[in-house]
């Protein structure tokens, strides 16, 4: 009798559970009628009738939250996703991030869609007014979601001041704007929020620190930032990042910033210094065949690579070399040059 009954109660969760999935999906199915508070319930719903991990939840429900962007909600899918940002923090702190994550990248796939340009544009005002919401603590959410919205709804400093001023817009409206947003990347810097402050900067073109908060970045590890700062600075801060890098044997990035801002001619050797780095850590691995290849079409890596293996004090691989690439005269003057060395000791 205890097992029928405990069958029946788990019969009976399990339809309630699948009807209250069948009105969530109904619900998402035609979004025309359904408020973004509604909407928000339900998801929360969904995601706490779900029995997967909530790796899994969230990957699942933003699929369903796609496909509902695609069926009509009021006003359009962006202005529709801005009203779900204000009632998402109602929902609880725990799960805020996640939801507003999930919602903003949902929207990816839209900004192309020709249908749907119009509300992109109406929502950006709305957007920005969110953004000035968040700055002010009146909607707490997550900076990295106050960035994420920056990217996602491109808001620039017109929309800020827009949203600011609520006015024809002039000259003074957007330096009034520029200085309010300033004055909240103080804010940020303070408190050591470089990764907001350089979002906000670089966005509305906000100049108010000099080299020092370069180094504070570096610093700090902040590096993505550090070099989006730079590049809103001009060549001076670039070629400042690039030596800074080069002061603690960041070759990599170094090298990646000279190919990418075309500065050779400043910084000639680093991409040689950079490839020598490569081939060093790939024989402190042991992975002397993949150095091999790397330094094959140039003799002066090659040769590196030699001395590399002599230091090791791997000598097969030094004869192996040295037989393949004719490099027995570079071994020979090593073995002159460090017997030259001792006599002048002596």
């Amino acid at each position: 009798m205890g097992r029928l009954k405990a069958r029946m109660r788990e019969a009976y969760e399990s339809n309630q559970k699948n009807e209250h999935r069948s009105i969530c999906l109904h619900s998402f199915s035609d979004l025309s009628h359904v408020s973004a508070a509604t909407f928000m319930y339900l998801l929360k719903d969904c995601y706490f009738y779900g029995t997967h991990k909530a790796t899994a939840k969230f990957r699942i429900l933003q699929q369903q939250v796609k496909r509902a962007l695609n069926n009509d909600p009021q006003p359009g899918p962006f202005t529709y996703i801005v009203q779900c940002m204000y009632i998402i923090p109602l929902l609880g702190q725990s799960h805020a991030e996640g939801f507003s994550h999930m919602l903003i990248s949902s929207l990816r796939h839209l900004k192309s869609v020709e249908s749907v340009q119009k509300d992109f544009i109406d929502a950006k005002c709305l957007a920005a007014r969110l953004v000035l919401d968040i700055l002010a603590s009146v909607v707490p959410h997550e900076e990295r979601i106050l960035v994420k919205l920056l990217e996602t709804f491109d808001i620039e400093l017109k929309d800020m001041a827009h949203a600011f001023c609520g006015s024809e817009l002039g000259d003074e409206d957007l330096a009034a704007a520029r200085e309010h947003l300033k004055q909240h990347v103080q804010y940020f810097m303070k408190s050591e929020s470089y990764v907001t402050a350089v979002a906000l900067m670089t966005r509305f073109s906000i100049q108010c620190c000099d080299e020092s908060f370069l180094i504070k970045l570096i610093g700090g590890k902040q590096y993505k930032a550090a070099e989006e700062w730079a590049a809103f600075m001009g060549k001076e801060m670039i070629i400042l990042i690039i030596q800074k890098y080069l002061d603690v044997k960041m070759l990599k990035s170094a090298n990646e910033l000279v190919k990418q801002y075309d500065l050779a001619e400043e910084f000639p050797d680093v991409n040689y210094l950079y490839k020598e780095s490569s081939l060093k850590k790939l024989a402190e691995k042991g992975c002397w065949d993949v150095a091999e290849v790397r330094a094959k079409k140039d003799t002066k890596l090659m040769e590196y690579l030699v001395y590399l293996a002599m230091e090791a004090g791997y000598m097969e691989k030094v004869d192996e070399l040295c037989e393949r690439y004719s490099l027995e005269g570079y071994v020979k003057s090593l073995g002159f040059q460090k017997k030259s060395c001792v006599s002048l000791t002596t």
